[in-house]
Parts: structure tokens; C-alpha cells; sequence
């Protein structure tokens, strides 16, 4: 046996590989067990407005263990359970039920039956459920699901062997046989909705990491079989917020009390209004900030007054949204910290510049670079099977699993990333009169009512707000443009930039102003951040040349005219001319799976009048008249 060093980044302990997660390390496949199994190491992470959106006392990050001295550290950080527990030799091709006992740190498993003991190999098949379960087939009832006989339907022995016959292929070539009775059955059509139901094999009600006979809850969903890698296996539920300091010149006494309100115990002292708990939380609070107990009352009142005084205008979502929008369009009213720092910038287009630049510059009203953010990551949960709807009723959609299967989470795993970035606002005068166009607003329409119809709606709604505007598709497809072009401009790769996009239109007559903008940032773990290429990208006349040179390569697709004319594409037809090709990036960029893109509301088509379409059209005739002809 040779000795080897698991290992996990600590952002991947949040997505991929958070709590409920698989992951696969050199032939073993494991599975995060939930944050009881953390260590009382684990670093806090600071964030009091993603906090309180969340409603949780703080949250948590896994420790790092110091470079050079993995060999030596006992385990500090989240625990890893192996699953599926059922393993095969790839040479006898014996199946063994692997027991914890038998687990020795370090080690891989093997067979001890064959000459070299080879290292075991998980099954490929695993069951799931919409109620977030997750455990190992029975195979000992699959085998023998099909036997011929009374010895065979009533055998119980488990010494099973996973043998691959050559006479066929695919599926039907791997069988699982017991090596008692003969007993077998092939893999085909396991992959079939309520096959294991139609085997007699029902939900254990378990999550890998607990135990069947003291954890388990009574389930009646039907569970699945499905792939151990397949993609809805796992679906996080991740939640992120920009850290945003207090406004600049803020009195004293303003000081004091964003100081009370951020403080990880004020939404506790909020909850126990009336509990004799209550005076202890406002002492705690008070001494810990440095003010009279009758301060921390008197905000608190103040505050409950402030919030029934005041009609709701949003949901959680938006609450994060305000102040990010805020920081950005007006960064003079944020003061820099060691966190956060932003300063305006321009286009930098005079009059003497081509036309297309004029119609573009026409179109921004601001710019901002971000040369330091910083952003936290936290999982909330997930789902199996189906992602989570947000209405369980009837079935439709899985069901949300805490990152604390036995109790309430007082607490979430979470990460905090720096990096830097670049934000970008449209003219709120102009985009309100392009979505007033009749043939923008009917497009719209259609793309919404597919969007009604998906079982993303709820938390693509959280996103785009109660009704999708135009601005949300036009804005959203920007970014992702935005992204492919500073891939190749700024040396960063797609993947390590993200988007947030800034799309809302609020209720007339409401205090809170409209947003039309995108903020495209990188994030990194390490403290220092990253190194400032998309600073540099965002600086005249960088930007401009960057921002010409995406909207000219939105006017073509390789998929067209399939992609370009399309009317419905990707899963429940959310999307319009978008595709892998011209528009589409890797999941960990985008805030909502690759849903809501069209390129049509971005450049615009014979139809449909694209927001910068002017601009589109100045730049191809300024490219056509360069060129010299005979």
C-alpha cells in the first residue's frame, strides 16, 4: 500500500464540493458529510449583510493547513465520508461492502484476495431521491430481483461479483451475481424512472454520512438511480455578497450605530423582542461596541419603526442588490477600505472619435473600476435529482437539504475572495425609452412566459425581480460578452471572472432608484487578490476598444443562422440566439445556469431594435469603408 495525501481547496468546500458533494480523488469517491463534522478551528468569515438576508449568526470557512506540512497535521478541516460503500476488485471482480472499521487513514482500499492487491473501485451507480437522500443501491436485492427459483428469491447472502460479459455491450454487458446462488441481473435500463421502485427497493431515508438505524427519516419518495457523476446528483444552493463599508462622512453617532447593527448577535437581539433573553443580548451587544445599553433600545426601536413605517418593496434578494448599487453608481459615497476600494474612471471618447464610439459612449453613463472587492461565498444547501423550486408542492422540484441535517444551522460554511473588477451603468433615460418599444417589450414577453412555465422561476425570479425587463436579458448578455472579450484582453481565462448583473426597475412612486449596470469581477482566495488586468482593461481606451470589439463579435455565431433565428433554445427555452458558441460560460461565472441570454436585445436583428444597435451598425460601416479596393 502506497501512502497518499487527500487534499481539498478550501473554496472548493463551498461549490464543488461543499456539504452533500462527491468528489472522485485518484479512483476513491467521497462525499462532504454536513458541518457537524467541522472542526471548532474552522476561521469565521464576516459578513453581516449576507448574514442577515440568510438569517444566520455568522459563518464559517475551513482552516488551511500551512504549505509544506500536510505530512504532519492531524485533520483540521471538513469531513469527507467514502461513498458509495460498495467497492469491486477490477481483477476478480468480487464487490466488498466497505465498513469504517476498515478504513486506515491514508490509504486506499484494496483486495485481498488478488497477487498486488489492486485498489477497489466504487460503483457506478448510486440511489437518489427528491427529498435529498443519497445511499448505495441494495445490490444484493438487485441480483436477485430476478431469480428463477425459491433458493435464489430468498437467498441473503451478500458476496456479490461485478462481472463484465463479452457477448454483449453497453449496460447489458456488466452484471451483478451472486456467487452463492447464481442469482444475476444486468445493468440494463437501471437508468429508468421508478426502475429501483419496481424492484422493491424503497429510500433509506439517509444521507451517506449518518447512520441508517439512529438518523434515518421515514421518506416515501421514489427514489432514482442515476450515475454517480451525473449532473443532478448535486445542486448547491449559493449565496454571495460584496462586502460594502459604510457610507463616507457618516456622523459619530451613525458611526456607532452601523457598528450595533453590524454586530453577528443584533439579529438574534431583533428575534428575542419581549424574551427575557432579550437584556442579555443588548448588554453583550453594548459592550462589545462600546456604547450605553440604551443606545442598542433606542436603535432597535428606531429601527422597528423605520421598517413598519415603510412599505416592502422587494425580497431578500434585493436587499443585497441596493447597496452594491449604491457603492457602484455613487463610488464617492463609500469610503475606501482595506476591502473595498473603487474610484470612477471614463471612456475616454472625445468628439474627434469614430461614430461608433459617440453611440456607445451615448449609451453608458458611467464607469467604475473596482481595484479592490471583497466577496463571500456561502452554502445555504442543496438538492438532489431535481433542482430545488422553491415550492415542494405536489412534488414539483427537490426538496432544499440544510447544511445541518439534524438541527436548525446557527451557522454556514462560507469563503470570502478578493479580487478586482469593473462596473459598468447604461443611461437610465435611454434604456427606459428602448423598453418601451413595442417589438422590445412583445419579445420579452415571450421569453418571460417560457420563463413562467420553467421550474427555475423562483430563483430566476430572485434574480431578475417580480417581472423581466428587457434591461435584465440586454444587461445579462453584456456580461457574458463582456466576459468572453476580457478573456482574451485582460490574461485572465473565463472561468475566473463573475458577473453580477443590476437590472431593476422599482415600483413607481418608491425611494429606491432604478438599476441598469454590470459589475464583472475576478475573486480569488489568497488575501493579496489578483493583479490588476481588469483595473487596466477598465481605463480609457482600453475599455472602449474592448466594449467595440464584443459587440462586433455578437453579431455572429457559427451555429447560425440556427442560433441567431431561434425562438426557444436550451432547457425549458429560456434562452433566445444564445448557444455554446457565441454566448454561453463555464457555471461558476454565471449567477443563473446560462438562462435569460439573447444576443437579438443586445445588437438587435431586422425585428427587434438591439440597445446598441447603433453602435453595431456605425462600427461595421467605419470597418467597411477602411478597407481599400481596387
Amino acid at each position: 500500500m502506497r501512502d497518499i495525501r487527500r487534499k481539498v481547496r478550501r473554496a472548493q468546500t463551498i461549490v464543488p464540493f461543499g456539504v452533500g458533494g462527491i468528489i472522485d480523488l485518484r479512483g476513491e469517491s467521497f462525499v462532504a458529510a454536513d458541518i457537524r463534522s467541522w472542526a471548532a478551528n474552522a476561521e469565521p468569515v464576516q459578513s453581516p449583510r449576507l448574514a442577515k438576508k440568510l438569517g444566520v449568526e455568522s459563518f464559517r470557512s475551513a482552516p488551511v493547513i500551512p504549505s509544506g506540512k500536510a505530512a504532519y497535521a492531524t485533520r483540521t478541516g471538513p469531513s469527507y465520508v467514502r461513498f458509495p460503500k460498495w467497492l469491486f476488485c477490477p481483477q476478480c471482480r468480487e464487490m466488498q461492502l466497505w465498513r469504517p472499521d476498515r478504513e486506515v487513514r491514508d490509504r486506499q482500499p484494496t483486495c485481498g484476495r488478488c497477487a498486488g492487491k489492486p485498489q477497489l473501485a466504487p460503483m457506478r451507480f448510486i440511489q437518489v431521491c427528491r427529498a435529498g437522500h443519497m445511499a448505495d443501491i441494495d445490490w444484493r436485492r438487485w441480483a436477485h430481483s430476478k431469480g428463477e427459483g425459491p433458493d435464489q428469491r430468498q437467498c441473503q447472502v451478500r458476496r456479490l461479483r461485478f462481472v463484465a460479459t463479452p457477448e454483449s455491450s453497453g449496460l447489458e454487458a456488466l452484471r451483478v451475481v451472486c456467487a452463492v446462488c447464481r442469482a444475476g441481473r444486468n445493468l440494463a435500463g437501471i437508468s429508468q424512472k421508478n426502475i429501483l421502485k419496481q424492484t422493491g427497493l424503497q429510500c433509506t431515508g439517509t444521507h451517506p454520512w449518518q447512520s441508517e438505524t439512529d438518523e434515518a427519516d421515514p421518506c416515501e419518495e421514489t427514489p432514482q438511480a442515476v450515475q454517480r457523476g451525473a449532473s443532478n446528483v448535486y445542486f448547491p444552493i449559493t449565496h454571495s455578497a460584496i462586502d460594502i463599508p459604510a457610507p463616507a462622512g457618516l456622523s459619530e453617532e451613525d458611526e456607532l450605530a452601523q457598528k450595533v447593527v453590524n454586530d453577528s448577535l443584533w439579529p438574534d437581539f431583533n428575534g428575542a423582542l419581549g424574551s427575557p433573553i432579550s437584556d442579555a443580548f443588548r448588554a453583550v451587544i453594548a459592550n462589545r461596541c462600546e456604547v450605553p445599553e440604551e443606545f442598542v433600545e433606542t436603535l432597535r426601536r428606531r429601527l422597528a419603526d423605520e421598517v413598519a413605517s415603510t412599505p416592502a418593496v422587494a425580497d431578500s434578494d434585493d436587499d443585497l442588490s441596493i447597496a452594491e448599487w449604491a457603492a457602484f453608481s455613487v463610488p464617492e459615497s463609500v469610503a475606501d477600505s482595506k476591502t473595498f476600494s473603487v474610484r470612477r474612471t471614463h471612456l475616454g471618447i472625445g468628439h474627434d472619435d469614430p461614430e461608433s464610439m459617440q453611440k456607445l459612449a451615448a449609451g453608458i453613463s458611467s464607469v467604475v473600476v473596482a481595484d479592490r472587492v471583497r466577496e463571500v461565498r456561502a452554502l445555504e444547501g442543496f438538492s438532489r435529482y431535481e433542482p430545488c423550486s422553491g415550492d415542494d408542492e405536489e412534488g414539483m422540484g427537490g426538496r432544499v437539504v440544510s447544511v445541518n441535517t439534524q438541527s436548525r444551522a446557527q451557522w454556514l460554511p462560507a469563503v470570502e475572495t478578493y479580487g478586482e473588477g469593473i462596473f459598468i451603468a447604461v443611461d437610465e433615460e435611454r434604456v427606459s425609452n428602448w423598453e418601451r418599444v413595442p417589438a422590445v417589450r412583445d419579445w420579452t414577453r415571450r421569453i418571460e412566459h417560457n420563463l413562467d412555465a420553467s421550474f427555475k422561476v423562483d430563483r430566476l425570479r430572485g434574480k431578475s425581480g417580480p417581472t423581466l425587463l428587457p434591461r435584465f436579458v440586454m444587461l445579462h448578455t453584456l456580461a457574458h460578452h463582456f466576459i468572453r472579450q476580457l478573456s482574451y484582453d485582460s490574461g485572465y481565462n473565463a472561468a475566473s471572472l463573475r458577473e453580477r448583473v443590476y437590472a431593476r426597475s422599482h415600483a413607481p412612486g418608491s425611494e429606491l432608484p432604478p438599476q441598469a449596470g454590470v459589475f464583472i469581477y475576478t475573486a480569488a482566495g489568497d488575501a493579496e487578490g489578483t493583479l490588476g488586468g481588469l483595473v487596466r482593461q477598465g481605463q480609457p481606451p482600453n475599455l472602449v476598444e474592448t466594449l467595440i470589439r464584443l459587440l462586433e463579435s455578437a453579431q455572429w455565431c457559427s451555429q447560425d443562422p440556427l442560433c441567431a433565428d431561434s425562438t426557444g433554445r436550451s432547457l425549458a427555452n429560456l434562452n433566445r440566439a444564445a448557444c455554446h458558441a457565441c454566448t454561453f460560460l463555464p457555471e461558476t461565472c454565471c449567477e443563473i445556469d446560462n438562462s435569460l441570454l439573447d444576443r437579438t436585445l443586445l445588437i438587435g436583428d431586422g425585428e427587434v431594435p438591439g440597445f446598441f444597435r447603433g453602435a453595431v451598425r456605425a462600427a461595421l460601416e467605419e470597418s467597411a469603408g477602411a478597407i481599400d479596393l481596387p
